[in-house]
């Protein structure tokens, strides 16, 4: 780790060490208390937490800055693959950027991995929850950004990605933008297995989520407007979440791609996976049941090919 330049100048902006994207843009505003650390949300009383917000610091943005943008990565159990995810997300060149890892009460060796990095993560918290929505639910309330992503465990951002991201939509000029994706790999961890990831269209969307929600950015606003997502939900939460706009979601896509994504995840490996999609389908995109069954079934039978094909 680079020597730390830390001197306390309460309200300025400054660089606590340049080695990582998280560290270079500080405000210190001298108070490491839980008020500071759960951003306003003294309710919530964290098992064990950590990082950068306990010792005084947060971020924010002006003109010079850019937007902020904060990456919430939601854990349990990951230590064969966390330590990749925080290393992609901390060494992006972006330096406006919020770091903010969610655990679900991990027993393995995923705390010491967070411990190690805490000096540059800004904020994580480790207790028990009600799965992926609820720790992503907890990382939205605690973020401070213009801009949310959210990115798996054994996921990782490509060098670069964050920048790539703001470039793009600070290059649609004065366009309203609530969501932006763009096209990931997915790999087996050796290997890309394809690329996916489309423009968003709501005739599309309203079948099939076709977008490539790993790592695409969200504008705050769609949690203020919308609400946060669906606890109720285990794997499709974050679909039923972009449905409730409906076709009036001002969507974005950046044609490139942004992420590696382990395909080993609880959406690749659950069947459950289609039978979410439809309830989705059918109470919150207001499709209809029958076409959503049909739907479910010409997935469920392509999931089985691809999976035999694949071995």
């Amino acid at each position: 780790m680079a020597e730390a330049i830390k001197v306390r100048n309460e309200n300025k902006v400054i660089c606590l060490t340049p080695e990582y994207s998280t560290t270079r843009r500080l405000v210190d505003v001298m108070q490491p208390d839980e008020e500071v650390g759960l951003a306003g949300h003294a309710n919530i009383l964290p098992r064990v937490d950590g990082g950068l917000r306990r010792l005084g610091y947060r971020k924010t943005e002006n003109s010079e800055s850019g937007p902020l943008v904060t990456v919430v990565t939601a854990v349990f159990n990951g230590e064969k693959t966390l330590e990749q995810t925080i290393l992609s997300v901390i060494s992006q060149s972006y330096d406006n950027l919020e770091f903010i890892v969610i655990d679900g009460g991990s027993r393995d060796g995923t705390l010491d991995i967070i411990k190690k990095y805490e000096h540059a993560i800004d904020y994580w918290v480790s207790e028990p929850d009600g799965g992926i929505y609820d720790a992503w639910n907890k990382g939205v309330r605690l973020s401070s950004g213009t801009w949310i992503a959210f990115l798996g465990s054994d996921d990782i951002y490509l060098d670069g990605a964050v920048q790539a991201y703001i470039d793009f939509i600070q290059s649609q000029k004065d366009a309203e933008i609530d969501y932006v994706s763009s096209k990931i790999n997915l790999t087996d961890g050796s290997r890309v297995l394809r690329t996916v990831g489309m423009p968003w269209s709501w005739n599309i969307f309203r079948k099939y989520m076709k977008i490539a929600h790993v790592g695409s950015l969200h504008h705050k606003k769609l949690f203020a407007k919308f609400g946060l997502f669906d606890d109720a939900y285990r794997i499709t939460g974050d679909y039923e979440f972009l449905l409730r706009p409906g076709p009036h979601l001002r969507a974005y896509f950046y044609d490139r791609v942004t992420v590696n994504m382990h395909v080993g995840g609880v959406s690749n490996a659950n069947s459950l996976v289609f039978e979410e999609s439809a309830k989705a389908k059918i109470s919150t995109g207001g499709r209809g049941r029958v076409a959503s069954n049909i739907e479910k079934y010409w997935a469920i039978l392509k999931w089985k090919v691809r999976a035999k094909l694949l071995g």
